[in-house]
């Protein structure tokens, strides 16, 4: 049975993520590592990590499977979750794939080593609504091949 699995620290999909998941009656799980408002709904857990670096990432990297899909920003999580066999997606839509993920991890490396040497300082482009709207469109894409992985109709 596929589980949506959502990186909740900083995502600006939630509703998103629920609006989905509802849709195809799967389970969602919003990991994070304080307490956050969330929608409420009997398929949404709320798991509350203990602080400190990679808790949230790796409870959920530990427990994500083939047939789940992970909502995460985080390229070293969404690493280790295709390796475990789950389809995972970015909030701006992109989804993060075997074959390209070794380019992200890499570029993501030498963007870190750039702002530290203060080579480059913004963070990033800015969160859009073609953004949020390529999610949707990517997320439900996503959710339809992971149901038909773990054998869901």
């Amino acid at each position: 049975m596929t589980i949506l699995f959502v990186d909740a620290d900083a995502c600006p999909v939630k509703d998103e993520a629920v609006r989905v998941g509802e849709r195809h009656k799967v389970e969602i799980k919003f990991v994070s590592n304080s307490w956050m408002r969330l929608p409420e709904g009997d398929l949404i857990e709320r798991v509350v990590v203990p602080e400190g670096p990679d808790e949230a990432d790796n409870w959920i990297a530990e427990r994500a499977k083939e047939g789940d899909v992970v909502v995460t920003a985080d390229v070293p999580l969404a690493a280790r979750c295709v390796k475990a066999g789950a389809l995972v997606i970015g909030p701006t839509g992109k989804p993060f794939r075997e074959d390209g993920i070794g380019m992200r991890l890499a570029m993501r490396d030498l963007n870190t080593h750039l702002r530290e040497t203060g080579e480059i300082r913004e963070g990033g482009p800015s969160f859009t609504k073609a953004d949020r709207s390529r999610f949707l469109n990517q997320l439900e894409t996503i959710m339809r091949a992971a149901r038909r992985i773990s054998g869901a109709k």
